[in-house]
This record gives structure tokens, C-alpha cells and sequence, in this order.
């Protein structure tokens, strides 16, 4: 079942899996409003490094509500992505 807060709880405690699991069982489902969801499924692809999919979420996110946190979690992400120069760790 979703519910943001537990599933904050669970990735904040390391408990990904069961995480990422609610969230994906709500995003098939007929419910609207789904930004957050997209929001907290970025959150968890940050935590576990894949920017791509994390990048994809936030962005599913903020075309439902542009208002939504995920704006600035996008913009961090692009940010940290822009600074990595992999030339300085090929010399």
C-alpha cells in the first residue's frame, strides 16, 4: 500500500527493496497524482547511484506537478553531473 511516509521510513532506513517494490505496485496501478511517487522512486535510483533512472523519475515527476521537489533533486543531480570531470581521474 502506499504511503509516503512509511515509504520515506523505509528508505531512510536502508530498507530500498521494500521501497522501491511499494512504489512500483502503485505507479501500475489507476491512482492519480503519482509526482510524489515519481518523486520517492528518483530518491531511491540518487541513493543507489543510477542518476539515469533517478534523472528519468524526477523528471516524470515535475511533468505532473511542476511545483514538486523533484524540480530541485533534478537540478542538484545536473549540477553534480556537470562539475564530474572524468579527465582529472584519467591522468
Amino acid at each position: 500500500m502506499y504511503q509516503p511516509k512509511t515509504i520515506r521510513e523505509w528508505i531512510e532506513s536502508g530498507n530500498i527493496d521494500e521501497a522501491m517494490k511499494a512504489l512500483n505496485e502503485y505507479l501500475q496501478s489507476e491512482q492519480p497524482d503519482k509526482d510524489e511517487a515519481y518523486y520517492l522512486l528518483g530518491h531511491i535510483y540518487r541513493k543507489k547511484g543510477d542518476w539515469q533512472n533517478a534523472l528519468n523519475n524526477y523528471r516524470k515527476a515535475m511533468d505532473i506537478n511542476d511545483k514538486s521537489p523533484a524540480v530541485q533533486a533534478y537540478r542538484s543531480i545536473l549540477d553534480i553531473l556537470n562539475f564530474y570531470n572524468k579527465d582529472m581521474y584519467n591522468q
